[in-house]
């Protein structure tokens, strides 16, 4: 049952070709529910992510080559229609991330499976929900999923907070939209020693959200800084959202039998020559849109536990700008695009 009845056209966003980074502003008829478990969604707000642009080429096993090429795939907005037996009703606010081998929420209405589905927190804004989801589920996936974290340790298990005490985690890129959430949950966990690689102008914003140690990597490679004392810095669990010359050498700071996962790249892609060091693992992973996930972090933004960083925020018609802000790589947390006035 929708809500409203719905304008036969919309606005939209899209990438003409897979070859090109370019995104055009374009009007589209409304997309109409075709899977069992998709949900009509009116977008008030979505969140375009790094690189994005080139995942058609950089990833063709991962993009299907009929994806109609719809950016930004964070989504908050409000139900339109959903299955019968989805949890999900007309008039619902809700957010999600769209699963990226289908169209993104660069549009006023999209298509989210209810598999992907939470709804928004109390107290969570339009803006603030879309600046959510990728962020907070790779950060989530990273530290408990992939990593040696145990979530546990944020309802206050004993046992669970005694394990991530014992764990040094180091993440790169800390003051950006996925480092900020890794820096927080790990210290909502228990984690007692969380090192942020960022520049020394966002260290105290770090600070606050639960870091315990800064590296300025302006000043100090990976390597220099593990190398004053590699007894004492080196870290039990990795986690690398920048790549390139700062992934390879995360290599300097993990240590034997660690583990070290990128978002970015493979590990051992760039691993040095000639380092003898074995690692329990070493993990290139993608993020899962997983409602289910989204939803305990959910409580814990209700809770006032967690929130997530904004760089800026954007109007629908300067999308070229936030585009352009987002590959600038000083973004200090995530960029926003509004689409409704509502936003």
């Amino acid at each position: 049952m929708a809500l409203t009845a719905l304008p036969e056209t919309m606005r939209t966003l899209l990438q003409p070709s897979r070859q090109s980074a370019e995104v055009i502003l374009a009007t589209v008829p409304v997309p109409t529910p075709s899977h069992p478990e998709d949900v009509l969604v009116r977008v008030h707000a979505t969140a375009p992510c790094a690189g994005e642009l080139r995942w058609a080429v950089d990833f063709p096993d991962t993009i299907p080559a009929d994806k109609e090429l719809v950016p930004c795939q964070d989504l908050a907005g409000t139900v339109v229609s959903a299955p019968a037996s989805s949890g999900f009703g007309p008039g619902d606010g809700v957010y999600c991330r769209v699963s990226a081998e289908r169209a993104g929420a660069a549009r006023d209405y999209a298509l989210p499976r209810v598999g992907e589905l939470a709804k928004i927190p109390a107290g969570l804004s339009w803006v603030e929900a879309a600046a959510t989801p990728l962020s907070a589920l790779t950060a989530w996936q990273a530290l408990f999923v992939q990593g040696t974290l145990d979530a546990a340790g944020i309802k206050g298990h004993v046992a669970a907070r005694e394990h991530n005490a014992k764990i040094r985690v180091l993440v790169t890129g800390a003051a950006g939209g996925v480092g900020s959430w890794i820096v927080q949950l790990a210290s909502l966990s228990g984690a007692q020693h969380v090192v942020a690689v960022c520049g020394a102008d966002k260290a105290e914003g770090v600070r606050q959200l639960g870091a315990t140690e800064i590296v300025d990597y302006r000043r100090t490679s990976i390597e220099e800084w593990v190398g004053g004392d590699s007894s004492a810095r080196e870290c039990d669990l990795v986690i690398d959202v920048v790549g390139g010359k700062t992934l390879a050498g995360c290599w300097a700071a993990v240590r034997a039998q660690g583990t070290l996962i990128s978002i970015n790249t493979p590990p051992d892609m760039v691993k040095p020559a000639g380092l003898g060091r074995e690692l329990a693992k070493s993990l290139f992973f993608i993020v899962e849109p997983l409602g289910s996930n989204l939803a305990e972090i959910g409580k814990l933004i209700e809770e006032g536990r967690v929130r997530p960083t904004i760089d800026s925020v954007w109007g629908f018609g300067d999308f070229e700008k936030a585009f352009e802000r987002l590959e600038s790589g000083r973004a200090r947390g995530k960029i926003v695009i509004k689409l409704s006035d509502e936003a």
